[in-house]
This record gives C-alpha cells, structure tokens and sequence, in this order.
C-alpha cells in the first residue's frame, strides 16, 4: 500500500503523482469532497496525477477596517491524501470548510466514484468503466465516456456523452432541478424508465412505449380508515428491442434521451 500526501497554501497550485501497483490492469479511483470541483481526465499514462487548488475567497483577502488597520488574511493551507492498494486509489483532503479544486489525470481504463457536495461541478472526460457520480449543489458533465454510469444530483445538470457502454449493465441518472440529458450509440438495447414531473421527455431514438405499463398501487390502513390509490407516472419503453433498465428521472427540468449522430 502507498500513502502519499502534500501540504500546500491557499492560491498554490500543487501536484502529486501516484504510481499504480500495477498498471497494466483497470484502476478504481475514489474522491470525496465536500467543498469544491472534481475534474477527471483520461491519458496515456500510467500513474495518477492530481493537481489541486484552494481560492482564496472574498472575505479572506486583505481589507481595511474603519479604524484604519488591514485585516491580513492567513495562509490556511491544506492536505490532500491519496492512498493505493492494489490499483484502488481513494484520495481525500483535511479541510471540510475550505474549497479545494481537483484535476486528476487517470489511465483511459479507470472506474470511478465521485462525489462532492457544495461550490463545485464534477466533469469526466474520456475514461472508460463503470462509474459513480454524485453532486449536491452542481453539475455532472461527461464527455467521451465509455462504460456504465449511475449519476445522481440534486440542483443541477446531468449531461453525459457515450462513446460506448457495457452491455446487460444497468443505468440511472436522476436530479430534482434540471436537466438529464444522455447521449448514446445508435446501437442502443435497453428498457427505459423516465419521468420528469414538470417537464418534457425528449428523444431521437424510436421508443416502443408500453402503453399498458401503468402500474396502479392501492394501500389500506384499517385501523386508521385510510385507503390509499397511486398510479405510477412513469414512462416506460423498449430501445431495439430492449435490454438493461436505464433510468432517468428530474423534477424541474426535461429528460433528453439523444443518439449519437
């Protein structure tokens, strides 16, 4: 196992490089942030290489008070550690009130989880695996990505472009206010599911909806005298005949289901 670290000053920008146990297999990368970006990008390379950087805010840079002195704002450094075993890399920072960017440059082959939680957007670009993604307050944006992925935020976009996916693995891609918007091969086989509450569903792709798919749950409370009747409003489909579930959901927003052209 490798544990390997660096301690850097606000507005510096630091590199770590972390060497894989063995680089000619597939790599899990774990991040975990609660304040600020993750940006993942596949290379031609084999170690992992994080750069990260904590602004300086607002309130933290010099002023001048009313009674004429300067409030000088502190260095307040932070940590980050990444740790490997056996091609499984989580990495973390020390900090949970200062926001911390990361770029993190990953073999082409590397499984991920991701997951930050406020003042920050995660993008992954060209990477290949089965992916985890979850944001709080910001955006999932995925280009040229191959593999499978279950995506989850809550005030923001999800945008994810496929160059390929795994077969028979299933998807689901869910946010409360905006947009799910998917791209995928033309060669698509899945079962959809899809809702969006005050919204469109948007596609390219010809969808065998089944018009019989309605499910109707009834629910009875004797002791209370409640009685209960709920009708699912999902959408459900068949894309080439159908395949694994790919589920997309969001309230405030549209769901677009594109092919790649």
């Amino acid at each position: 196992m490798l544990s390997a670290s660096f301690y850097a000053q606000s507005q510096e920008r630091e590199q770590l490089t972390v060497p894989l146990s063995d680089p000619a297999k597939e790599v899990k990368l774990n991040v975990n942030l609660i304040t600020g970006s993750i940006k993942v990008m596949g290379y031609d390379g084999k170690d992992i290489i994080i750069d990260a950087i904590a602004p300086v805010s607002e309130k933290k840079q010099t002023r001048e008070r009313a009674d004429g002195m300067k409030k000088i704002s502190t260095n307040d450094g932070f940590e980050i550690v990444a740790r490997e075993q056996n091609n499984i890399v989580n990495v973390s920072t020390d900090r949970v009130n200062m926001k911390v960017n990361l770029t993190i440059k990953v073999p082409r082959k590397a499984s991920l989880k991701l997951k930050t939680i406020n003042d920050g957007d995660i993008y992954v670009e060209s990477v290949a695996g089965n992916h985890e993604i979850s944001n709080i307050n910001g955006e999932i944006k995925m280009k040229n990505v191959a593999g499978s992925v279950v995506a989850n935020t809550i005030n923001e976009n999800i945008i994810i472009n496929f160059t390929d996916i795994t077969p028979n693995t299933p998807m689901a891609f869910t946010t409360l206010n905006g947009n799910v918007d998917v791209t995928f091969p033309a060669n698509l086989k899945a079962n959809v599911k899809l809702k969006s509450d005050m919204g469109e569903v948007l596609t390219d792709f010809d969808i065998d909806v089944d018009k019989t798919a309605a499910k109707v749950k009834q629910t009875a409370d004797k002791e209370k005298g409640l009685y209960k009747i709920q009708k699912d409003e999902w959408t459900y489909g068949k894309i080439n005949g159908g395949g694994p579930e790919i589920m997309m959901k969001t309230m405030h927003g549209d769901v677009l289901i594109r092919k790649i052209k």
